[in-house]
C-alpha cells in the first residue's frame, strides 16, 4: 500500500505540474499573441522551452516552501505513510480539479492558491489545525495573495510610463522594435514562472519521498527537478486558450508596446519571488501587470469589470480548494476503511 500511495503520488504530482502548465502557461503567451507579436505555435514552441529550462537552472527555493512550511512534516506519525499519503494524494487532486473546472469557464485563477488550499484543506481533515503553520501561511500566502497584485500592477503601470516617457517622440514604426523585443521578454517571462511553478510540485513528490524514507534530508532530487520541468513544459505546449482569450484580449485591446512591458514587468516579479523562495501566483502578477499597463497607457480603456471577476477568482481560490480538498480526504479515509476519524478535524475545517 505505502508503495503505491508513493507511486500516486509522484504520477499526480506530474500531472498537476502539467495542469499547471496547461492552466497558467496561457498567461506566458496571452499578450504576445493577442498583439500579433508572434503566431501562437511559434510562441508556444518558445515558451515550452523556456519553462524547461527555468527550473533546471534556478534553483528549488520554492520546493521547500511548499514542502516544509505549509503543513509541519513532523506532524505525521512516524512508520505510518497511509494517512500522509492520502493527504498529498486529496491536496493534489483537489488542486488539479479546480484547475480544470477554472480552465473550462475561462477563470484565470491561481494554480498555486489551489495546491496550498489543497494542503491545507486536507492536512486540518487528517490532523486537525495543530499540521498548519499558520504563521508561513499568512506571510508567504495570505499576504502575498493580497501584496503581489499591487506590486504587479505598479510594476506595469511604472514600465509604461516610462515606456511613454522615452518613445512619446518615437516613429510609428517603433511597433515593430517592441515586436522583435518580445522574444526575449516572453523568454524571461517564460523562465521565471517555469522556475516557480514547477516547484510546487517538487515540493509535494519531495515531501512523499522523505515521509517514506527515500530520502534522508528534505533536498529535491534531480530526477523530480527533471520530471516537473519536463511535464510543465509539455503542459504549456498545449496551451490554455480559454485563458489566454481572457488574459489577452479582455482586460483591455493589447499593442506590443503594452505586451513588452506587461511581460517584462511580470517576469521581473516573478523571478524575484521564486529567487526569495515565495510561491507566487503567476496568474494573479501577469494578469496585474496588463492592468497596471493599461492603466499606465489609458486607464478609461481597461474594462474594469473584468478584473473585478479577477479578483473575486484570486480570493475564492484557496477557501474553495480548501474545502474541496478536506472533502476528497474524508472521503478517501473512508473508503480506505479509516473510518470517521477525520469527521471532527474536516468539521472544524468548516468551521462547525
Amino acid at each position: 500500500m505505502e508503495q503505491i500511495l508513493l507511486i500516486s503520488v509522484v504520477t499526480l504530482g506530474l500531472v498537476f505540474a502539467f495542469i499547471n502548465g496547461f492552466h497558467d502557461g496561457g498567461n506566458v503567451i496571452a499578450t504576445i499573441v493577442s498583439s500579433r507579436s508572434m503566431s501562437p505555435r511559434k510562441a508556444l514552441l518558445i515558451a515550452s522551452m523556456a519553462e524547461f529550462l527555468g527550473p533546471l537552472s534556478l534553483g528549488t527555493a520554492v520546493a521547500v516552501t511548499v514542502g516544509k512550511d505549509i503543513i509541519d512534516p513532523s506532524c505525521f506519525v512516524s512508520g505510518n505513510n497511509l494517512i500522509p499519503g492520502l493527504l498529498l494524494i486529496s491536496a493534489l487532486v483537489s488542486a488539479i480539479v479546480w484547475d480544470l473546472l477554472t480552465w473550462w469557464v475561462g477563470m484565470p485563477s491561481s494554480s498555486s492558491h489551489a495546491l496550498v488550499g489543497g494542503l491545507v484543506g486536507a492536512g486540518i481533515a487528517a490532523f486537525g489545525s495543530d499540521i498548519v503553520s499558520w504563521d508561513n501561511l499568512f506571510f508567504k500566502v495570505i499576504l502575498v495573495l493580497l501584496v503581489s497584485p499591487i506590486i504587479g500592477m505598479a510594476a506595469g503601470y511604472l514600465v509604461m510610463k516610462l515606456s511613454i516617457f522615452v518613445f512619446h517622440n518615437a516613429h510609428p514604426r517603433i511597433g515593430n522594435l517592441f515586436k522583435r523585443m518580445q522574444l526575449f521578454s516572453m523568454v524571461f517571462l517564460g523562465a521565471s514562472h517555469g522556475t516557480n511553478d514547477a516547484q510546487k510540485s517538487m515540493g509535494v513528490i519531495t515531501l512523499m519521498l522523505f515521509m517514506s524514507g527515500g530520502l534522508s534530508t528534505f533536498s529535491v532530487p534531480g530526477w523530480v527537478v527533471l520530471g516537473c520541468a519536463l511535464s510543465l513544459a509539455l503542459g504549456v505546449s498545449f496551451g490554455g486558450w480559454r485563458i489566454i482569450k481572457t488574459v489577452g484580449t479582455k482586460i483591455f485591446k493589447v499593442e506590443p508596446i503594452h505586451s513588452f512591458n506587461a511581460q517584462l514587468a511580470a517576469g521581473s516579479v516573478i523571478f524575484a519571488a521564486g529567487f526569495l523562495g515565495g510561491p507566487v501566483s503567476t496568474t494573479q502578477i501577469v494578469g496585474s501587470t496588463i492592468v497596471g499597463v493599461g492603466a499606465g497607457h489609458r486607464a478609461t480603456d481597461v474594462r474594469w469589470i473584468v478584473v473585478k471577476d479577477m479578483i473575486i477568482a484570486w480570493l475564492v481560490t484557496i477557501p474553495a480548494s480548501t474545502v474541496l480538498a478536506g472533502a476528497i480526504y474524508l472521503m478517501a479515509s473512508m473508503a480506505l476503511g479509516q473510518g470517521m476519524g477525520g469527521f471532527e478535524n474536516f468539521m472544524e475545517l468548516l468551521g462547525q
